[in-house]
């Protein structure tokens, strides 16, 4: 049986990557982080809230961005969140390992027979 994720679905374990380098661009709330992601994928990567803002918990929990409260242009109050130094390494870090895990991953699947 093979479970297929959908279009639009993230690859399992790169929620956070995603946020912190959402959050390289500039501080943003929620709402605007699931927006953001969704456009530069150009809808490759939908995140709903249910993920997101759990996921935006641990991530200020752990110390890798920092929420502080503030008006919206709509004039409603939103949690904006930004990196913090912490998050900065620790994106870097993440974007290394999934830079390994992709090449090696591209390296298998281009394999021929009789190349091994």
């Amino acid at each position: 049986m093979t479970v297929d994720p959908g279009p639009g679905s993230l690859v399992q374990g790169t929620l956070h990557m995603l946020i912190l380098k959402t959050l390289t661009l500039e501080p943003l709330h929620g709402y605007g982080i699931g927006v953001r992601l969704e456009q530069i994928s150009d809808g490759g990567c939908r995140v709903n809230g249910g993920s997101l803002f759990p996921a935006l918990s641990r991530l200020e929990r752990d110390g890798l961005i920092r929420g502080e409260w503030r008006v919206t242009e709509n004039n409603r109050r939103a949690k904006y969140y930004h990196l913090t130094p912490q998050g900065r390494a620790q994106l870097k870090r993440e974007t290394r390992q999934w830079e390994a895990q992709t090449t090696a991953i591209a390296r298998i699947l281009a394999a021929t027979p009789g190349q091994v």
